[in-house]
């Protein structure tokens, strides 16, 4: 996979996680001068008024006169005593006149305008510019976004937190009505505090894309990278050739991406069109989710005269899943290993199985033995799809949309402990080709799922990458997001995933006995949710008292056959959690 390619899965499947630092280079298609060739310009109209030849070198004509470098704002003092005549002088380079309007010059460029579609699309909230022009605010309005403009320091305080804002453009450096802009060496060698700071967290809270920025002159920008303590989110540099020196450094000491580019415009038309492309493939199946669950719910509420319509309808998405599931863009099992891959390879699973996720778990909730029973042959069907060649990590992830629906199944179960819905899909015997067969409590279990390295390949995922059990995170995350609405509260919902994640504990290390460790149970959320954990457990030795024989935690033989056969269960499950906590430091 191309970087290019890894970009777009990045910010088609992690939307808004991504920056923006635009340097000069974006507008240079715009006809658009930099700031440096705008303070050259202005050095040559001084130096004419005077009746001075200031060529080759403007600048150190400049210096030799004065005594300084030259600056924007003093030019501007020299040239134009007044605001007006300031904003008159300075039009001329940053806003086209009718010749060239006539020939688009200095107007927003295809990259400002695929810029523009993806922030429109939530792809990109915050762009970062060192630019004076105001390109890229145009764009935006053009598609109907209003964007917040940062242009100086004192706008920082009075800004909206960036969690909460749309699109935000910051200038870096000001804008070009504004006298204050950075431009000279001295300026932009270091930075206001409040700027510093609102970088620290740019830098350190999303992933970076540069396009048009050389990083050879912006000292205090380069440094505020350089600082930067996290790497939670990839960096990609784009830029015509190799980076340069400091360029390249920077991209070491973030773990980032060079692409390699032709120009600007090129990169981000190509870049939108590739993130729509891939939309265009990880929409759910054309029968809206919503309509699905609906003729769900229908057809479980008229168990005896539509269960054929339901039958159909498990079995019909399933096939469409599985189609996607071995489509050519899925099929690629020697994709390089990074964060930005692995995140957006899972996030295509989850919007492949948007809809039968969302039937998982309503089946799981209301369905009948029967209905239940045609979840577990999607469970099958899904399974099946699995490849045997190919790196080991992509092979694993394979099983992801059966963990997905298997837990999205128990979540619904967990509202009345369903253990009959439990024992129905974790007994269900899975096959896939040049595989033995296995139950699918031994690979639902994210630490089963990724049996050769669960930690390290879980923490490939965004934002996870300091997590004990970074799939079971995730998975926690994701399905509070589809199916919050249905509970309480979050911490109800946490309550009811750790009943889910407990329960398939104890009856993997029941049903799949481990060879190695005997001991071992796959670990959870619950391994850190310490009176969740204990408030599951005492909700099944309730059950065992109240009902002994008749517990549903008995009569499903998830635990064992006996109610003595669940206790011993049960106390070797505490034993292991007690353990976990020492081992993770919970």
């Amino acid at each position: 996979m191309t970087p290019e390619v890894s970009l777009a899965f990045a910010l088609q499947s992690s939307p808004g996680v991504y920056a923006l630092l635009l340097g000069s280079g974006v507008s240079r298609a715009a006809r658009i001068p930099t700031g440096w060739e705008v303070v050259l310009d202005l050095v040559r109209k001084l130096a004419g008024a005077q009746g001075a030849d200031c060529e080759p070198d403007p600048a150190a004509w400049y210096e030799a006169t004065y005594g300084v470098q030259p600056g924007y704002s003093q030019l501007l003092d020299a040239l134009a005593k007044t605001p007006s005549e300031r904003q008159q002088l300075l039009r001329t380079y940053f806003e086209p006149s009718d010749e060239e309007r006539k020939e688009g010059a200095k107007a927003p460029t295809k990259a400002h305008r695929a810029i523009a579609n993806l922030m429109a699309s939530g792809q990109i909230r915050v762009v970062l510019t060192t630019n004076f022009d105001r390109l890229m605010e145009r764009a935006l309005e053009d598609v109907g976004v209003a964007p917040t403009v940062i242009s100086t320091p004192d706008q920082i305080e009075g800004a909206v937190p960036l969690a909460h804002i749309k699109a935000c453009v910051v200038k870096l450096h000001g804008d070009y009505l504004d006298t204050r802009i950075l431009n000279t060496p001295e300026e932009l060698a270091t930075y206001d505090g409040r700027l510093d700071r609102l970088l620290d967290r740019v830098f350190d809270e999303f992933g970076l894309i540069v396009c048009g920025w050389s990083a050879d002159w912006d000292d205090a920008l380069r440094a505020a990278i350089e600082r930067a303590p996290s790497r939670r989110y990839s960096t990609f540099f784009a830029a015509r050739g190799e980076p340069g020196e400091r360029a390249a450094a920077l991209l070491a000491r973030r773990g980032g991406q060079h692409i390699s580019i032709a120009d600007a415009d090129t990169f981000f038309d190509g870049l939108e069109q590739k993130v729509r492309a891939i939309e265009q493939f990880s929409q759910p199946h054309p029968i809206s989710v919503k309509a699905a669950v609906a003729a769900c719910k229908r057809y479980l509420a008229e168990p005896d005269s539509s269960r054929i319509r339901l039958a159909d309808l498990i079995a019909d998405e399933s096939r469409q899943v599985g189609k996607e599931l071995t489509s050519a863009r899925l099929a690629e099992n020697s994709v390089d290993v990074n964060t930005a891959s692995v995140t957006a390879r899972v996030r295509q699973y989850e919007g492949i199985c948007h809809t039968l996720s969302a039937l998982s778990f309503e089946i799981g909730r209301w369905g009948t033995p029967q209905a239940v029973a045609f979840l577990a042959a999607a469970q099958r069907r899904l399974f099946s799809m699995k490849a045997s060649q190919g790196l080991t990590l992509w092979l694993a992830y394979q099983g992801y949309p059966v963990t997905l629906m298997t837990y999205s199944a128990l979540l619904g179960a967990s509202f009345d402990g369903r253990c009959d819905v439990v024992a129905t899909l974790l007994n269900n015997e899975l096959e896939a080709p040049s595989r033995q067969p296995v139950l699918a409590v031994d690979v639902a279990p994210p630490f089963c799922l990724l049996s050769d390295d669960p930690q390290r390949w879980g923490q490939l995922l965004e934002g996870k990458e300091k997590r004990h059990a970074p799939l079971n995170d995730w998975l926690a995350d994701l399905l509070w997001d589809r199916f919050g609405a249905e509970f309480d509260s979050r911490k109800d919902f946490e309550l009811r995933f750790d009943w889910v994640e407990v329960v398939l504990a104890i009856a993997n290390h029941k049903l799949c006995p481990p060879v190695f460790n005997k001991e071992f149970h796959p670990p959870g959320c619950y391994g850190y949710r310490t009176s969740n954990r204990e408030r599951v457990v005492q909700r099944i030795k309730g059950s065992l008292e109240l009902h002994g024989a008749q517990s549903p935690y008995v009569t499903s033989r998830l635990f064992g056959d006996t109610v003595l056969e669940v206790q011993q269960a049960i106390a070797a499950f505490e034993a292991w959690a007690a353990k976990l906590n020492g081992r993770w430091g919970w």
